[in-house]
């Protein structure tokens, strides 16, 4: 794994530590996204610093470090005198970061081929495993959240420090939208793809893992943008 890529990659979407009591500041930013992802805290909510730390049982300090975190990766907004709030992508911002990141992943995929270490491939096969029982438990924003975890091991397995970084900047947006506009995109057909996705790269057949990874991204496409523009007519009509 490439020593610069892999702080950019970790931060970009949680990875839970085991519960110890009172949440570390590094784990607030998994807690408060998955509370986004499970639709618990949305965009009309309304919440402060002070009503978060009583919700997570955390230091208002930390509280703001992991909302900073979020509004980096535009999850949450800051505004100066205002509450923080959750973004609310549109289609059109929604459509380029999918375009952006078939770009990025055609490309990731086919470097993930090449001489594909052991270890990187069952660190996929755990998330897509972990992927399916969410998915059985009907635990969807933890679903949503290990769906791009996925993508980011694959990121961080080819090696290109670059293209990886790039990637983590765009998982958490496509997360959220998922979340807001339609959860059974990142469904029960997700772990599948996923799993033959992770069956391409240990063969080192990088046109099957291409091929897989475009077809992951097309259904994807297809039903984040529909459910994205009926989500919208709704918001209007309303």
């Amino acid at each position: 794994m490439n020593s610069f890529a892999s702080p950019q990659i970790l931060t970009a979407l949680p990875f839970p530590r085991a519960d110890t009591g009172k949440p570390a500041a590094d784990d607030l930013y998994s807690q408060i996204f998955d509370a986004i992802l499970e639709q618990r805290i949305h965009a009309a909510s309304r919440f402060t610093e002070d009503s978060l730390a009583q919700m997570f049982s955390a230091r208002r300090s930390d509280i703001r470090s992991a909302l900073t975190q979020l509004s980096h990766q535009q999850i949450i907004i800051l505004r100066t005198n205002h509450r923080p709030r959750v973004a609310a992508p549109d289609a059109e911002q929604t459509r380029q970061t999918l375009h952006a990141r078939r770009l990025t992943e055609i490309t990731l995929a086919q470097l993930a081929c090449q001489q594909p270490q052991a270890k990187d491939v069952q660190r996929m096969r755990e998330l897509v495993k972990r992927q399916r029982q969410c998915l059985e438990r009907d635990q969807r924003g933890p679903a949503i959240r290990l769906a791009g975890e996925f993508h980011l091991a694959l990121a961080d397995m080819a090696g290109n420090a670059p293209l990886a970084h790039f990637l983590g900047s765009l998982v958490p947006l496509t997360s959220l939208a998922i979340a807001q506009f339609d959860a059974q995109a990142g469904g029960d057909c997700v772990w599948q793809e996923h799993a033959e996705i992770v069956d391409a790269v240990e063969r080192e057949d990088a046109v099957m893992a291409e091929m897989l990874m475009s077809r992951r991204l097309d259904h994807l496409e297809e039903r984040l943008l529909n459910a994205g523009s009926s989500t919208i007519r709704t918001r209007a009509a309303g």
